[in-house]
């Protein structure tokens, strides 16, 4: 298909837009072919909407963007986005082995044999394999919704993405570092972006919770050890406020329940205690966590990383939707505080290297000046309370004897 000319250009332009200056651009230099600077008339998605149709018959893909000065502009690149067909069989191939990967991380958790696996190893293994099987498909449907979250939502407002790819991880505690697709194309704008973005972390939601609610009530309560054997260790799993909640309304009480408050108040305890896991609340009482249960908390878990409100994870765009590029001056505020969480839990730290080398970059819509509208406004606000409510400071803490 022919590139159109500068005077058709022009005048489909002009129909949507008070052009107030005309850029002619280098492709190779500036990566645009036009440049139309004004304001754009009416509602503006609908506008896109029009001048795309209207650009159709080109090799040209239309962009909208923000000016100096509260202008539009409006930017003609040349080609077209033809996204790449996808191979599923990695993604079958990937999601099998998850699965492999995830049984032996949810046996393993429910085992409770002898360590050498020497006598009655091999009962304690059978007795294993229901949790393993529980821990397995609670699991996988939490990581399952999410990813299918992202992906119909795609797929509805006629985005390309990929199916998702799971990731095994044997020997880990879950068997898995979760799953992801991939978009491979822009979505159309702010709109289309936190549909994609919010969807997985709700899709997931609407699992993991009833999946702990069952998980926690088919779990028990029990004191936890004040001394173990040389060598040995206690594994305790961090808190949300969700998490809490949720051993609220199933136990009747805040879980763990230390021994004493050391003559702190209550409060000043908790508050401690959340946000750094010290003091260990040894001799207390804590919930001995079902594999089901395992599996919400870890679900709990996996939502929060995906909602931290950076780069390319949900949560950045979430916060893109809302901000523009206004997202990008948080980048360096919000990394620091990841900095400083990792005094507390050196994973922070992983993460914090990650998302400076994966994370700086925003999705940015091929109309990027379409605002939310008042409902999704709601739901992206919605979508950082989720985070605040999930966000676990210290998820994992082993204490060594």
């Amino acid at each position: 298909m022919p590139l159109p000319q500068e005077e058709i250009l022009t005048t489909l332009v002009a129909r949507v837009m008070r052009v107030e200056s005309i850029t002619r651009g280098d492709p190779q230099r500036h990566g645009w072919l036009m440049r139309y600077r004004g304001q754009v008339l009416g509602d503006t998605a609908e506008a896109y909407g029009r001048l795309e149709a209207a650009l159709q018959p080109y090799e040209v893909t239309l962009l909208f963007r923000h000016g100096r000065g509260h202008k539009h502009e409006v930017l003609i690149v040349p080609g077209k986005l033809r996204p790449k067909p996808s191979r599923a069989v990695w993604n079958a191939v990937l999601f099998v082995l998850t699965v492999v990967s995830v049984f032996a991380a949810g046996v393993t958790y429910a085992y409770q044999g002898p360590a050498d696996f020497g006598a009655g190893a091999a009962d304690a293994l059978r007795a294993a394999l229901p949790g393993g099987i529980a821990f397995t498909l609670s699991l996988l449907a939490i990581l399952t919704a999410h990813e299918f979250g992202h992906y119909l939502a795609a797929r509805h407002h006629k985005t390309a993405v990929t199916l998702p790819y799971f990731i095994p991880f044997p020997f880990s505690l879950f068997g898995t570092l979760g799953a992801f697709i991939s978009m491979k194309a822009p979505p159309r704008d702010k709109r289309v972006l936190l549909d994609i973005g919010i969807a997985g972390p709700l899709a997931g939601m609407v699992v993991a919770l009833p999946v702990l609610i069952i998980g926690l009530a088919l779990s028990k309560v029990e004191p936890l050890p004040t001394t173990m054997a040389s060598g040995g260790g206690l594994m305790l799993e961090g808190n949300s406020i969700l998490y809490l909640l949720a051993k609220l309304a199933v136990f009747g009480k805040l879980l763990p329940a230390p021994a004493s408050y050391g003559g702190a108040s209550p409060v000043v305890y908790w508050l401690r205690f959340f946000f750094t896991g010290h003091p260990a609340p040894l001799g207390g009482m804590d919930v001995m966590l079902h594999p089901m249960a395992w599996a919400g908390w870890a679900g709990l878990l996996v939502t929060a990383l995906n909602l931290i409100p950076l780069g390319t994870l949900d949560g950045g765009h979430v916060l893109y939707t809302l901000l523009g590029k206004r997202a990008a001056r948080l980048f360096w505020p919000l990394l620091a505080v990841l900095l400083l969480l990792g005094f507390v839990w050196d994973g922070w730290w992983v993460w914090a290297v990650l998302l400076l080398f994966l994370g700086r970059r925003y999705a940015e819509p091929l109309d990027d000046i379409t605002p939310l509208d008042p409902k999704r406004r709601a739901i992206a606000i919605f979508g950082l309370v989720l985070f605040a409510l999930v966000f676990t400071p210290v998820p994992l803490q082993l204490i060594a004897f």
